[in-house]
């Protein structure tokens, strides 16, 4: 457990970073106008944002700064001698971060975007961060680039309405966070996960102040690209790799915490990826027809989608301290009911994409 000690000494970094993120994005804000600004459509009529009005897209900069900022208050005591995996992840993330910012400055080809994501989870492979769901070693590695390939287009596809890939990506690292609390024995490495999940919390609650709607700021495809690495990286360790209050790692309960936890960007580019296939377009083409635009067609104003964004993701994270944590007796009843939560969420989300579609039609 967390000293008072150290309480004290996280919940003023916490604090601190808070105010420089609220700076920086702040000086962001006021003294650019025209780098990393994005609109709601390309010259090709290829559609990026939902919001009609361009904004500039710098919180990703902040994020990394911060992150960064993170990795040397941890790498003072929290850091073991020869830790690869997490400078795998540092380098992954980094990657991520350069992909995004090449993407937001010059747009760059999907082909070489995507060739990046493959190298950021060999990166985390090569280092040690890699899914050990099964015995075949090939299969694991496999899991891995492809968990964290989708997840870089998850939470960019996800950063299509203000505040929310913000609100889920807030979540994930508060999941985490609690997690490491309860954990009654932690090692370095948790310490230092518990630094950067902390960091980024702060980081993005200071970003969210700009991304909250009507929005001032976007994070760009720097910050969504940053996040969908860390955050992967994070999953493997917490979720995938997971162990419970027993230190067991339960092949279900691993899935199961790894998929509530990640249910939102799953679930929306799962949905969008099958309605556009059946309508035999591009999965990797913007578009309006996300869960979130739903929901607007719905009857909810953006804000409200956001809000309904928050609520589903509290749910989420108190379901997967309680699977990894509170629940001791794991049979086929609490996979059924925990498994149930996930299929009654994507087809609520999915059906109201197909009733859009059926209004059209009228």
């Amino acid at each position: 457990m967390l000293k008072i000690n150290d309480v004290i000494f996280y919940l003023t970094l916490f604090l601190i970073i808070i105010g420089f993120s609220v700076v920086i994005n702040g000086l962001f804000l006021n003294f650019s106008k025209t780098l990393g600004v994005r609109s709601n459509g390309n010259n090709d009529g290829t559609i990026i944002r939902w919001g009609s009005t361009s904004k500039p897209a710098f919180g990703g900069i902040s994020f990394y700064i911060l992150f960064l900022v993170s990795f040397v208050v941890a790498s003072f005591k929290h850091f073991e001698t020869g830790d690869t995996a997490t400078i795998g992840i540092l380098v992954a993330s980094s990657l991520g971060f350069i992909i995004g910012l090449a993407d937001d400055a010059y747009n760059t080809k999907p082909l070489m975007k995507f060739l990046g994501q493959v190298l950021c989870g060999i990166i985390l492979v090569l280092t040690g961060t890699v899914i050990t769901l099964f015995d075949n070693q090939a299969l694991n590695i496999a899991l891995t680039i492809f968990w964290v390939i989708g997840m870089m287009n998850s939470i960019n596809m996800l950063d299509n309405m203000d505040a929310i890939t913000t609100s889920v990506s807030i979540f994930v690292c508060l999941t985490t966070l609690f997690l490491i609390v309860l954990d009654t024995n932690l090692h370095l490495t948790q310490k230092a996960f518990f630094i950067i999940c902390l960091v980024q919390v702060a980081a993005l609650l200071g970003f969210l102040y700009f991304n909250w709607n009507p929005s001032r700021m976007y994070m760009g495809d720097a910050g969504s690209q940053f996040l969908g690495v860390l955050l992967a990286a994070i999953g493997i360790v917490f979720f995938w790799n997971g162990a419970d209050q027993n230190g067991e790692m339960i092949f279900s309960k691993r899935v199961l915490s790894a998929v509530i936890v990640f249910i939102l960007p799953i679930v929306d580019t799962t949905t969008v990826t099958i309605n556009r296939m059946m309508r035999g377009q591009s999965p990797f083409v913007g578009g309006r027809d996300h869960t979130t635009h739903h929901l607007s067609y719905a009857g909810l104003t953006d804000r409200h989608v956001a809000i309904v964004f928050c609520a589903i993701s509290s749910v989420s994270m108190c379901l997967a301290i309680a699977v990894l944590h509170f629940i001791n007796n794991w049979n086929y009843i609490t996979i059924y009911l925990f498994g149930t939560y996930c299929v009654l969420l994507f087809s609520v989300l999915f059906y109201l994409t197909k009733r859009k579609k059926k209004e059209d039609k009228k």
